[in-house]
């Protein structure tokens, strides 16, 4: 099964440029050059740039720290599929989080964050913005009607990310963006990527993304990326980013738009694999609920269905606990959970996820392991799965095994 976007064609399915998604994922960013043809966009691995007079930028670049062709390039790329004006390409995913709040958020300023955000913003904003004397609140961001009562006279963010990092809840971007007032609307689009869901469209102000996830596809780059049609706002993002120094190396640049090239091809095979994993997850006596948007079962799944193409490629299960679910294997739901882990082939045990091959983990002791004793805390039974591109029935029989010995 290949999930295909669940509307007529509009403009949703089009690039700024108006080719479709597949077409612009292996053309956007780069036209060959006059001089050599390069297929590919060339890696200009200089610090510097040579100018024509003092400040007369020969092609636009002086100091890699503020600029050079090939991160332009992926910026373009990205930007593009997004159907955005702009995009800045940063150091990291936290780089890129980290740039965007220093510019929203002031002393005395409040943001709105799910109340299952990946940890390490959660740790960002708590421990290094909480010592500015920025305030927080977490809500359920599956709730619009919840993130709305939440919004106070000086909240100046709020952060969603849909699907959340790890319980996999569905924030209805459009009924938030109604609801945001002066505030700005920051969506992390990192594990839709931008193939399945483009939140500006949306009402979002600022799209986030970890490119070293889907976007890089391949466990082999780190990077992330900011994206917007505001002018302005993008001035400043150009401006924190050159003087932080939080520019991306051009090799890792190089990469990821590389690893864009087939992001319409692995998303497809993320979401048919993934599927096919939830389904089987659901069916076992050893998984007390399976967390994925794409079953009728999930409590977001229609506006899941409403603002995105396809489902994901990412699944969380809880395992049930022995004692009252009458499991042969004797184990706690977290002992269940943490076996899993370790008796996994295909999946290997690992932190991250977008790639192309199939990741497990706990977030509880691992991604998620800052927010232990806060209100953030994941469930210790909870178990994450980056399901990759591989045979399907490698995978569905690597679970089964993993979950008939459990216990021994």
């Amino acid at each position: 099964m290949v999930y295909v976007h669940n509307h007529t064609m509009t403009k949703k399915d089009l690039t700024k440029n108006s080719r479709r998604f597949s077409t612009a994922a292996v053309r956007a960013g780069y036209t060959p050059d006059s001089l050599h043809g390069s297929i590919n966009m060339p890696i200009y691995a200089s610090s510097t740039f040579v100018q024509d007079g003092i400040n007369q930028l020969r092609g636009g670049f002086e100091y890699t720290r503020c600029g050079n062709p090939t991160i332009a390039g992926l910026e373009r790329a990205i930007a593009d599929l997004e159907g955005a004006s702009y995009c800045r390409a940063f150091s990291s995913g936290m780089a890129a989080t980290d740039a965007i709040l220093r510019i929203l958020l002031k002393p005395g300023s409040h943001i709105v964050m799910p109340n299952d955000v990946y940890g390490g913003t959660h740790r960002l904003i708590d421990s290094v913005f909480g010592a500015w004397g920025i305030d927080h609140t977490v809500v359920d961001i599956g709730d619009a009607e919840a993130v709305a009562a939440a919004i106070q006279p000086n909240t100046t963010v709020i952060w969603v990310e849909t699907p959340t990092n790890p319980l996999l809840t569905i924030a209805d971007i459009e009924a938030i963006a109604a609801a945001k007032g002066e505030a700005k609307l920051v969506v992390d689009n990192t594990f839709a990527s931008p193939y399945l869901q483009r939140p500006l469209e949306l009402g979002a102000d600022v799209v986030l993304h970890s490119t070293t996830k889907y976007l890089g596809g391949h466990s082999d780059v780190v990077g992330g990326a900011l994206v917007t049609n505001a002018p302005d706002l993008d001035e400043e993002i150009d401006f924190m980013r050159g003087g932080t120094g939080a520019i991306p190396s051009v090799f890792d640049a190089y990469l990821t738009t590389r690893g864009i090239k087939t992001l319409a091809v692995r998303m497809e095979r993320h979401c048919d694999n993934a599927a096919a994993v939830a389904k089987f997850l659901a069916s076992r006596p050893e998984i007390a609920e399976v967390y994925y948007p794409g079953l009728g079962s999930h409590r977001n799944h229609g506006v899941a269905k409403r603002q995105m193409c396809g489902f994901g490629g990412m699944v969380s299960a809880r395992l049930a606990d022995a004692t009252s679910a009458n499991l042969p294997h004797g184990l706690s739901g977290q002992e269940a959970a943490e076996q899993l882990c370790l008796k996994t082939v295909e999946f290997e045990l690992a932190e991250s996820l977008g790639g192309v091959e199939s990741l497990i983990e706990v977030p509880a002791g691992m991604t998620h392991q800052s927010v232990t004793g806060t209100t953030l805390e994941i469930p210790r039974d909870l178990v994450r799965l980056s399901v990759g591109i591989e045979d399907i029935d490698d995978l569905i029989a690597d679970l089964a095994q993993a979950l008939d010995n459990l216990g021994t």
